[in-house]
């Protein structure tokens, strides 16, 4: 074995080490705060000098990561920089930058290749980079390896490169350090630096034989995930044209003990993960001349069950007598899932927004997301210490725990209620329609 790489896994796996992060958002913050945790240095670069600010005073903008937690964090030395020359510092560098999608539902690889952009300017000898961002198989060779070239590094000579998929999600107890990570370099001794260097931070490291199989699993996680409940939802639309309950079989359904995961429907799928995830491989597929007809049809399933629930509320008013153009509406949560402020893809919003292009006059309860978002959105803001007089039907789209969910109903003619929280909850109200 090399000297230099031996030493470097001895240095990576009990040494004290600086771990910097490129892209201090749900993923990055996290990330960064554990290693901090791990008592590690800590690094955190992000291009925009207001959040920088905002870090610096000890003010968390990610629902994960407390104040507390934070100003923990920068009483142990963790830095937040807008200079991306102080990256130059870390001995490992990881990218946690957006990676959405585009206006056709492409890729949109900005982030990453500015992100690349970057390694290529302060990238210097004995360091691991290593991309966390969702991508598709071979993004981690195709961004960077050209940028430790262009640094004028060796790969597995004097600088490593993996791909690590991130597993956040927002409001679980599950946090970063607690989560096993799923681990691949683009050569071995790239693989077996990364695998060092993870398990300082989380407390299982999952080691694949390449960055391209990394990259493929986080796909295969979500799309696993889309899926399904593309099939829920398509599910529950058969269900109410046969007059059956969709949540009470699926309970049913739940009770067996192997074969058979819970999953449940919605206003459609939201959030940065479920409705982008599965269209970098179905972008990647077409390259390839293969067809994705799971992917597809999920989508096109998970994508109408939107305007599918405001045909649904427009059906209940009409049952009442009532038009959808002119009738006020109490939209019940528009983040993407319970007990987070992240509105990002929400499908909640998209009901909402289908239901005011029909003309209906919506209002929005979320003390989670908050008045001033809620504003953003175009949306006047409700609470239940204020009159809720006027509205004809509540819609519940995000199932926030904390909303008393009887006062709406006792105070409301008509709830429809999107996620089956007054089952759940065992709420029994007459003028309740679940989904």
């Amino acid at each position: 074995m090399n000297p230099d790489h031996e030493r470097r896994l001895h240095e990576f796996a009990v040494g004290r080490w600086t771990a910097g992060v490129i892209g201090l958002g749900y993923v990055g913050l996290p990330l960064l705060l554990t290693a901090s945790r791990a008592g590690l240095g800590a690094v955190g670069f992000d291009v925009s000098q207001q959040r920088v600010d905002t870090l610096a005073r000890g003010e968390s903008h990610v629902d994960d990561v407390s104040d507390d937690e934070l100003a923990k964090a920068l009483a142990d030395g963790t830095e937040f920089t807008a200079d991306e020359a102080r990256l130059s510092e870390a001995d490992a560098i990881f990218i946690c930058v957006p990676s959405p999608l585009g206006r056709n539902r492409q890729p949109d690889l900005s982030y990453i290749e500015a992100a690349s952009r970057t390694v290529a300017s302060v990238a210097r000898p004995g360091q691991l980079i290593c991309l966390e961002s969702t991508t598709y198989p071979g993004t981690t060779e195709d961004f960077l390896i050209p940028a430790v070239s262009e640094a004028g590094l060796v790969l597995d000579d004097n600088v490593y490169v993996a791909f690590s998929p991130e597993r956040v999600s927002p409001g679980d107890e599950l946090k970063t350090a607690q989560i096993p990570k799923v681990v691949g370099g683009v050569t071995e001794a790239s693989g077996d630096v990364a695998m060092a260097a993870y398990g300082r931070l989380v407390p299982e490291v999952h080691r694949v034989s390449s960055a391209r199989v990394a990259e493929m699993a986080k796909l295969l996680e979500n799309t696993y995930r889309s899926v399904n409940i593309g099939l829920v939802n398509e599910m529950a639309q058969l269900a109410h044209e046969l007059g059956v309950d969709i949540w009470e079989v699926i309970d049913a359904a739940a009770t067996k003990p192997f074969g058979f995961q819970a999953f449940y429907p919605g206003p459609g799928v939201g959030g940065h993960c479920i409705p982008l995830d599965p269209q970098f491989l179905a972008w990647r597929a077409k390259e390839a001349n293969f067809t994705t007809r799971f992917i597809d049809t999920a989508e096109q399933v998970n994508t109408k069950m939107p305007s599918y629930n405001v045909d649904r509320i427009a059906s209940i008013l009409n049952r009442r007598g009532l038009p959808v153009f002119g009738t006020k509406i109490l939209g019940v949560g528009i983040a993407y899932k319970p007990d987070v402020s992240d509105d990002r893809e929400s499908a909640s919003l998209e009901v909402l927004k289908e239901l005011e292009r029909r003309g209906a006059v919506i209002s929005v309860l979320d003390g989670v997301v908050g008045a001033s978002r809620i504003r953003e959105h175009g949306f006047e803001p409700e609470s239940l210490d204020g009159t809720t007089e006027g509205y004809e039907l509540a819609v519940v789209l995000t199932d926030h725990s904390g909303v008393d969910y009887a006062a709406i109903a006792g105070r409301v003619p008509f709830v429809y209620d999107t996620r089956g929280v007054f089952r759940r909850l065992g709420i029994d109200a007459v003028n309740v329609e679940p989904l």
